[in-house]
């Protein structure tokens, strides 16, 4: 068959470039090669927020007395824990398949390559193959869990996300190697459900790509609920013979070597990408340092392939992937989208307090060379918070003194995740200060600490 659209992998990223592809009125296709929705939705960013929220239900009805309620001693069944994670993802997977037929996309479902001639090779379950048509393929293969030499994955005592999402029995220790937002939340998760954890990260702090003070306070936060925190470390071998685990690591202060037992090590040191066997080489599509190039509509170096996401230079986000593909689909029907502002992604971490944030950090705000007005609200001070109970965290807000211009904000704490799309918007209609400190904010909402964080950049905070 013909399509005026190919799109191989139906992750956040391909599945929306396909809908958008149809809207525009293409005749379009989608390879999947298991799953629609991809490793996001199945096993991503969907199931790990059920089992997140499982762990929050849990922790909230062992604290329910400090909000005057009383209860019986909880109890997790992590059997079923794990069901509804998967039950989620499930569900979510068949609202794909349902938006599929909703907008008139052909699934094909098997292995997808690039071949030549503008064709596309599925290879089905039992092997057989067929070439499909199409005037754009647009690649979107999406990443895999990254495996270190010296921490091969063996998926029973050494795990990645995947299977740390579907383990058939709770773990009673845990190592998580890398402290990224895969790692804080499994630790979190973990941590929270009644294992001992310990997070061994190779950077000097944890959360390393976020602004120092919020490492700084998550680390706090996590080593109070007893998780233990090695930074300035890096695994060096684990012997997984025995019964339990046992992960050599040395500190990279002294070059120390140590040893932790524990049932299961996570490994969770970043994202691989998918470009094995899908023809790359076969069409000569050009690639660097494990992607593949692209220009700012994300057509490749070969005429009618197009990649967005994982496979593409940029963060490993879903919300990135989904925006590329509808920028790339739009830029191939005729319109003339505006390019993709990599400086205004938001960036999201689920763990209890949340993290998200936009923009510059202050160290990196200072080093491009501005003049910063820097403020910073603490939840402690916020009477919705204080009224949740869940004072921990802050609103970091940083400015241009020049001009205002809104340069970066970092948040922690409740919520937080809901509350960073301001900031985004407000970055895009280049508002300043100012004009975040005369917007009026509801009260009591942790969104207020928004505005008064902005406020405290200028000396007029008035909650604190």
């Amino acid at each position: 068959m013909n399509y005026d659209v190919i799109v191989i992998g139906s992750g956040p990223g391909g599945y929306v470039a396909a809908i958008r592809a149809s809207q525009l009125g293409l005749k379009t296709a989608v390879v999947e090669k298991e799953s629609l929705g991809g490793i996001c939705l199945n096993w991503g960013c969907i199931p790990t927020k059920a089992l997140l929220k499982s762990a929050q239900v849990f922790e909230y009805i062992q604290h329910a007395e400090d909000y005057g309620i009383q209860v019986g001693a909880p109890k997790a069944d992590f059997t079923k824990v794990v069901k509804r994670s998967r039950d989620v993802a499930n569900g979510m997977s068949k609202g794909v398949t349902f938006l599929m037929k909703k907008n008139n996309i052909d699934v094909l479902m098997g292995f997808g390559k690039l071949a030549a001639g503008k064709q596309v090779e599925v290879t089905d379950a039992k092997g057989a193959k067929k070439l499909y048509q199409a005037k754009h393929i647009i690649l979107a293969t999406g990443g895999r869990a990254r495996e270190l030499p010296n921490l091969p994955i063996d998926g029973k005592k050494v795990i990645e996300y995947r299977k740390a999402m579907s383990l058939e029995k709770m773990p009673k220790s845990m190592v998580v190697v890398g402290a990224g937002a895969i790692g804080v939340e499994f630790a979190y998760f973990y941590n929270a459900m009644g294992a001992e954890v310990t997070i061994v990260e190779y950077a000097d702090r944890i959360v390393p790509n976020e602004d120092a003070d919020v490492s700084k306070e998550l680390t706090k936060i996590f080593k109070k609920s007893g998780i233990k925190i090695m930074t300035k470390a890096s695994v060096e071998k684990v012997y997984t013979e025995g019964k339990v685990c046992k992960v050599e690591y040395k500190n990279l202060k002294d070059n120390k070597l140590s040893m932790i037992d524990c049932d299961v090590v996570l490994s969770a040191v970043g994202v691989a990408t998918n470009l094995d066997g899908i023809g790359l080489e076969t069409l000569g599509v050009k690639t660097e340092r494990g992607h593949v190039v692209v220009d700012e509509f994300y057509r490749t170096s070969v005429d009618g392939v197009y990649a967005i996401g994982d496979i593409v230079k940029g963060p490993a986000l879903a919300h990135v992937a989904s925006a590329e593909g509808i920028t790339c689909v739009e830029a191939i029907a005729g319109h003339h989208p505006e390019p993709i502002d990599y400086n205004n992604i938001p960036g999201c971490t689920y763990c209890q307090p949340e993290i998200a944030s936009v923009g510059y950090t202050e160290a990196q705000a200072k080093e491009a060379g501005y003049e910063l007005k820097v403020g910073k609200f603490p939840f402690s001070a916020s009477g919705k918070a204080s009224a949740g109970g869940v004072k921990q965290g802050f609103v970091k807000v940083i400015f241009d003194a020049k001009y205002g211009e809104f340069l970066g904000a970092h948040m922690i704490g409740a919520n937080v995740t809901e509350m960073i799309a301001e900031i985004v918007a407000a970055r895009k209609l280049e508002t300043t200060g100012h004009e975040i400190i005369k917007s009026i904010h509801p009260h009591p909402t942790m969104s207020e600490a928004v505005m008064e964080a902005a406020a405290a950049a200028y000396g007029e905070v008035i909650h604190l």
